[in-house]
């Protein structure tokens, strides 16, 4: 039998325990209970109002989820969501501080007092640094979005498309300025996020630029020169080097340069461009916890001129972190630029089927400072609802692949208008998949873009009648030209 005494202990300390709990679960309800109402009538209408927001959110990331994440990707939004985290938390911690008064710790027995102000004191750390994590969670998202996302791509789809120029930016020493490693353009439908991805060489010479260019004024015939220095990855640093061919209001005439090159080539219109240097592309996969991807065969970690580190091993279902990512990406000892491509190819699969929600919220902070290792993109933070949508429907669908390799493409000598039909007919099988109706042929389909606009150059490169002595003796391998890049991807 527990003595009067022993009984009031345990009534004193079940009070002082239930307003903490009362405090967790429905703040301002202990105030209300025991302390100043005014207080927690204040809090507790807060907290409702929270809980509704948070439901209507909901909802609408259900029904209208474009508009959701557009409305977190606002930077003002962000400015006062991010404040009224830090309010909420500090408001809420002292909401503890009070219901740990109103528990009367000096009548408590000793033995207990420690106990409940440790518990009170947990749960103040855990609810107002949760808080406040958060805070700084959405710190960085405004932070990229302000840094990373600056606008000034084409916003309106092209033909129902989307088509992004993806570049490694490769700025190693001994070289004159930074150089594009790999260039890639994604061509997303605009409807069904149907994806298909373009892979041109980096050697590629006598590339056209659309008439309008200022470019094409430079290099009427494309740009070529006797030494075969000219080639695609070069464009980026003439033009960054030459200062005058574009206006003042071109904020990179590198990219620009580098844009109006691919869009003569391959006869798309580029609408946007992301630069990511080596360096923040490792950053990127060690952040999301690695990547895994099937490697066929031993891929080298330096090698050719620089010494050799090492391999990433043969495997499938390998766990690449960022620095093997980056190598079995880029690795050009003992294999040629059109396997590391396919290789390249294979990464971005990788990385946009294994990314979900879940990966991306519990490492966002690691996620957004590797963002900012972007050197720099056109596409505006208003448009990044329509991308996320469209790489989520991306996700469920087969990836295509066009590749522009010899015995069909040679880089010395490149026939562009074979070139602009591949990637037409690719495409256009790759929207009959998602239309009943019989697909365009590749004189029909309007992804093209005619001669005299910008984007494309319908006349033949002169280069395509040369004679280079450059030429690769690589082969078209199986699966380059591919309907599904999961089968090239995959391990043999």
């Amino acid at each position: 039998m527990r003595t009067p005494q022993q009984r009031s202990e345990r009534v004193k300390l079940r009070r002082g325990v239930g307003f903490l709990g009362m405090t967790l679960v429905l703040p301002g309800s202990a105030q209300i209970a025991a302390g100043n109402k005014r207080i927690g009538r204040i809090a507790l209408r807060t907290w409702i109002a929270l809980w509704a927001l948070l439901l209507v959110l909901g909802l609408g990331a259900v029904v209208w989820r474009s508009a959701v994440v557009g409305l977190f990707t606002d930077a003002a939004v962000l400015v006062v969501l991010q404040v009224l985290l830090v309010v909420l938390g500090l408001g809420w911690g002292l909401l503890f501080i009070d219901a740990w008064r109103l528990g009367r710790p000096p009548e408590l027995a000793r033995r207990h007092r420690l106990g409940f102000a440790a518990m009170s004191g947990v749960l103040v750390l855990v609810v107002v640094g949760g808080l406040v994590a958060s805070a700084s969670i959405v710190s960085s998202q405004r932070s990229l979005m302000t840094s990373v996302f600056a606008g000034g791509g084409e916003t309106k789809a092209q033909a129902g498309r989307y088509n992004i120029l993806l570049l490694g930016g490769d700025a190693g020493k001994g070289r004159t300025g930074l150089r594009p490693d790999s260039l890639t353009v994604a061509s997303i439908d605009a409807e069904t996020g149907r994806t298909v991805l373009i892979s041109l060489p980096r050697n590629m010479e006598d590339v056209p630029f659309p008439e309008g260019s200022p470019m094409h004024e430079k290099f009427p015939k494309g740009y070529g020169c006797k030494d075969h220095s000219c080639m695609l990855n070069a464009v980026y640093t003439y033009a960054s080097t030459h200062p005058g061919i574009y206006p003042d209001s071109v904020k990179d005439p590198g990219v620009q340069a580098t844009k109006e090159a691919v869009e003569g080539a391959i006869g798309l219109k580029i609408n946007y461009y992301a630069m990511v240097d080596m360096k923040g592309f490792e950053a990127l996969v060690d952040a999301v916890g690695g990547i895994r991807i099937d490697v066929n065969r031993r891929i080298p970690i330096g090698g050719g001129h620089a010494k050799l580190y090492g391999y990433v091993e043969k495997g499938k279902n390998q766990l690449l972190d960022g620095r093997s990512a980056l190598w079995f990406a880029r690795s050009r000892s003992d294999s040629s630029d059109y396997d590391r491509m396919a290789r390249q190819k294979c990464v971005m699969t990788a990385m946009l089927k294994q990314l979900d929600p879940v990966t991306v919220l519990t490492n966002f902070n690691q996620i957004a400072s590797a963002g900012k290792e972007i050197v720099e993109t056109d596409i505006p933070p208003r448009k990044i609802d329509t991308l996320m949508e469209l790489a989520l429907k991306a996700k469920e669908k087969p990836i295509s692949s066009v590749a522009f390799i010899p015995p069909v493409i040679y880089p010395g000598s490149p026939d562009f208008p074979k070139m602009h039909q591949m990637v037409a007919t690719k495409i256009a099988k790759a929207e009959a998949k998602d239309n009943p109706s019989p697909a365009p042929t590749a004189t029909e389909q309007p992804t093209t873009v005619p001669a005299g606009e910008s984007g494309s150059s319908a006349s033949p490169s002169p280069s395509s009648s040369k004679k280079k002595t450059r030429k690769s003796t690589a082969t078209l391998k199986p699966g380059q030209q591919t309907e599904d890049l999961g089968s090239v991807c995959a391990a043999s």
